[in-house]
């Protein structure tokens, strides 16, 4: 599971994992993960896209894979400010077609609205930032947390294993996608020194921590997105549980001139669950964003 090719790049003077791949001269793709999750989401679209001819740059958001926070706190600005340093220290000089699932999604965005120019197009895979409805549960880590408090610690262990389990499953339309391997791999995510100050932060500056309520910048960042005027493709899981699928219609009103596609049998994560069908379909959005360049 977890990806034997990354490497490290300073950014802000801190280290932020990455895994590089592709011709120098491809045309760039950044990828970016979801909230508590890992560069890992991404491999197989990842190896696809770059048998296509693309520079593809896959990276652990700060705070969360097994990169250490950056300075500040945790949110989409920072998060954005980070990808653009990222950037930065690999010398890619190019606009980048960026994707993003769910939070990455909001980092996408972001990251075309704070640094304007640096990106050519936006690929936005069951995104925040388009309604109300979210499940994000913190019981994992409340039960994680329990485990660690001495005496009465050890029978919180099962507990924080089986929510662990239930909510890695309930990520896709086949619960059986989240193997052993995965289990083991984002349990080992969470265990990480930021890991749940980044999560936190994270939920608390999207005003979403256990009520599901959604901020206020939402349409001014959807505005602030329509008037850079770069090509958008809005993707989702019918079968999403997470961001359901209203989330999507949601989208699709946001960004009127946006291809869009709504996969069938497939939950939050569709370039893990249709990753075929969905690296075809993102690499033939690419070479049309970068042939109208």
């Amino acid at each position: 599971m977890t990806a034997p090719d990354t490497v490290t790049f300073a950014v802000a003077g801190r280290p932020v994992r990455v895994r590089v791949s592709g011709p120098e001269d491809g045309s760039p793709v950044l990828l970016l993960h979801g909230i508590a999750r890992s560069l890992e989401d991404w491999t197989a679209t990842h190896d696809l896209l770059a048998a296509r001819g693309h520079r593809v740059i896959s990276a652990d958001t700060p705070g969360f894979g097994f990169t250490r926070a950056q300075e500040g706190r945790p949110g989409m600005r920072t998060f954005a400010r980070a990808m653009a340093g990222l950037l930065d220290a690999l010398d890619v000089d190019r606009p980048v077609h960026v994707m993003g699932n769910s939070l990455g999604g909001g980092i996408a965005m972001t990251l075309a609205v704070e640094h304007p120019g640096r990106v050519a197009s936006l690929v936005l895979v069951d995104s925040i930032g388009f309604g109300t409805e979210v499940n994000l549960s913190p019981l994992p880590m409340v039960y994680a947390t329990a485990a660690g408090l001495p005496v009465i610690g050890k029978r919180f262990v099962p507990l924080a294993r089986a929510a662990s389990t239930k909510i890695a499953q309930d990520q896709f339309f086949d619960p059986s996608l989240a193997t052993p391997e995965m289990l083991k791999h984002y349990a080992k995510v969470g265990r990480q020194p930021d890991f749940r100050r980044t999560f936190v932060g994270s939920a608390l500056s999207l005003a979403v921590p256990m009520t599901g309520r959604h901020p206020r910048w939402r349409n001014a960042l959807h505005a602030a997105v329509r008037d850079l005027g770069v090509p958008v493709l809005v993707v989702w899981g019918e079968a999403d549980t997470v961001l359901p699928v209203q989330h999507f219609e949601a989208a699709r009103r946001a960004f009127p001139d946006a291809q869009a596609h709504l996969f069938e049998k497939a939950g939050h994560m569709p370039q893990i669950e249709k990753a075929d069908e969905f690296a075809a379909l993102a690499g033939d959005f690419l070479a049309k964003a970068d042939a109208a360049r």
